[in-house]
């Protein structure tokens, strides 16, 4: 499917209106391109079509010499950020060209929207997978509050499963957020108002897929 590199701004909200109601919507603001297509790869040459697009400047001091020469083939500077997109009508862009945001996007459309959550350092159980603590502090458990509780049996099979939901780092992870719409399109800004929430903090690096 094709799609853009952008990053989150952060989240605000909309009021629509119809002839019954007005509802307030929350949506995210999206800074969306312009991406540079820094390589086009076809079946002859790499066994699949697909076009790579660049985005986020970067400094030339933090930047490796392969990656030099290659958006330089481009006649771009350096970028911080490069994603391969599939689903780009074949011939469509050449090595070079920029996409925008009102290249690909119209209002309504809907979206898929991949970022990488916020990270929440080590955590316990109850922050981490909603658990609600051993309860009652009767009976001499004082400290047990939000502990685990059991983990297993003892003689048999005398270890603990993998897999086991426990204490451990939490956030980071790649999330894609499914089926989000299109609301507002700010050409200009370079900027796109989807529905909902999108997961990552606020200047962090985003894909939008779209879907129809």
């Amino acid at each position: 499917m094709s799609g853009i590199i952008g990053k989150k701004i952060g989240m605000t909200n909309i009021f629509q209106s119809d002839e019954a109601s007005t509802k307030q919507i929350a949506c995210t603001l999206l800074q969306v391109g312009p991406c540079v297509v820094t390589q086009v790869k076809t079946k002859e040459t790499d066994g699949y079509d697909a076009i790579q697009l660049a985005y986020g400047e970067k400094k030339p001091k933090n930047t490796s010499k392969a990656m030099k020469v290659h958006f330089e083939k481009a006649n771009t500077t350096p970028k911080f950020k490069v994603i391969e997109f599939k689903g780009f009508a074949k011939g469509k862009y050449q090595l070079g060209d920029v996409i925008t945001v009102s290249d690909i996007f119209s209002e309504k459309d809907v979206v898929n929207v991949i970022g990488t959550s916020k990270g929440k350092g080590f955590q316990g159980v109850v922050k981490r997978h909603g658990f609600s603590g051993v309860g009652a502090t009767t009976h001499g458990q004082h400290d047990r509050a939000r502990h685990p509780g059991s983990i297993g049996a003892s003689s048999f099979p005398s270890r603990v499963f993998k897999g086991l939901r426990m204490a451990g780092r939490m956030g980071g992870d790649r999330i894609k957020t499914k089926n989000l719409k299109v609301l507002r399109i700010y050409a200009e800004d370079n900027a796109i108002l989807v529905s909902g929430s999108v997961a990552g903090a606020n200047n962090s690096y985003i894909t939008i897929e779209k879907i129809s």
